[in-house]
């Protein structure tokens, strides 16, 4: 595949001074794909490597991993083109990936119509930008589709009427791996993509993810989400306030990414759960919880220690303690109740980033077991 054209900034900026190496989305794999069934429907010859325009007019060249034409009584009825797809150093699931378009004649006036194949998710829940029932085929990846379309029929006498048909190969089975079960999409994979290449950061994909989970949640009806850090605070949320699964927010280590969204986006009640020591982070200020980016602090562990009725003797301990969770268990052991003290703190700072929203939090923390260790009830603005 050809390089697609450096911009200057933003996140191609970013790309190239990372040194990693950018990939193609599924959105762009699939155009290439239908680009190159189509053209085949039309002349009876693949074009390999097959050029498309991207949103921003690189015009990166694909290889094709699979052909296939189809004739009924000597006339041209099917094409279908598979591209793997490359997602650079991008920890995608996704990569390697068999994307396949499949393209057939249409009725006349049609225009395009999209069809999710063996692979392709179906939306099944409102608050994506699909309407119920079609295929998970996003907007802007439809749009590079058509145009596409329109590009193949021009250059050779086509009428640009066609059923598309996308399939990606294992996709139910990739599908299990990402946020497409909870968003109501099932079946398969989403085809995705906004300007068609892959940065490889994948600290965006995650943000969205979150973002179309509050989406879904609104429009699902639900007063109540919760933001957590893993599958076990998940489990823990869900015992606690009985949740059902698209209320439940895969925060991950971007807290500030939750709390900053649901500050434009209110959702009635927020609850926050998670590891002690990563909702010690919070607790001091840390939107980001990850251990490269912050650090539990124990100096700060013993001073909430302090204001919770811990001699010095035991504040020492607290800050030399090997683990923020070793912090709390001498803590409980001595009656001071510093899990409570940080769920407090936690809730506190995410207040603070909500600045006024209508949004009640709640903080629970557990330890590697499940366990509760601190709680902080709810608290509105």
């Amino acid at each position: 595949m050809a390089a697609a054209g450096a911009e200057a900034g933003g996140r191609a900026g970013q790309l190239k001074t990372s040194g990693l190496r950018h990939g193609w989305t599924t959105g762009a794999c699939a155009t290439a794909a239908t680009k190159a069934a189509y053209t085949a429907l039309l002349t009876g010859e693949f074009p390999d490597p097959v050029t498309i325009t991207l949103p921003k007019g690189q015009q990166p060249a694909f290889a094709l991993a699979a052909e296939q034409l189809t004739t009924e009584s000597g006339v041209p009825a099917g094409a279908m083109a598979g591209v793997v797809k490359d997602a650079g150093d991008d920890p995608d699931v996704t990569h390697g990936a068999l994307i396949r378009a499949t393209v057939r004649p249409g009725g006349p006036g049609t225009g395009v119509v999209f069809r999710a194949g063996p692979g392709v998710g179906t939306v099944t829940k409102a608050g994506l930008p699909l309407a119920v029932g079609e295929p998970a085929i996003n907007p802007v990846p439809r749009q590079m589709i058509r145009d596409a379309v329109a590009e193949a029929a021009a250059a050779h006498g086509g009428s640009g009427d066609v059923v598309v048909e996308i399939s990606v190969d294992h996709g139910e089975e990739i599908a299990r791996s990402t946020w497409n079960p909870r968003l109501g999409i099932l079946g398969g994979l989403s085809i995705l993509g906004t300007t068609g290449i892959v940065v490889p950061y994948s600290c965006s994909a995650w943000i969205d993810s979150i973002r179309r989970g509050v989406d879904v949640a609104r429009a699902a009806g639900r007063t109540h989400v919760a933001g957590c850090t893993g599958s076990t605070s998940e489990k823990v949320a869900v015992a606690v306030h009985g949740l059902p699964e698209d209320a439940l927010l895969d925060m991950g280590d971007f807290a500030g990414a939750v709390l900053k969204y649901l500050k434009r986006h209110p959702v009635p009640r927020l609850t926050i759960a998670g590891g002690f020591a990563k909702l010690s982070k919070l607790a001091h200020g840390h939107l980001d919880l990850h251990s490269a980016r912050s650090q539990v602090d124990k100096g700060y562990l013993a001073e909430l220690a302090r204001r919770g009725g811990a001699d010095e003797e035991l504040a020492a301990a607290v800050a030399v303690a090997n683990t923020g969770l070793e912090a709390v268990q001498l803590c409980r052991a001595a009656g001071v109740p510093l899990g409570d003290l940080v769920a407090e703190a936690a809730r506190a700072t995410a207040l603070g980033v909500l600045l006024g929203s209508p949004v009640a939090v709640d903080v629970i923390c557990i330890d590697r077991a499940g366990t509760v260790v601190g709680r902080a009830e709810p608290l509105g603005p």
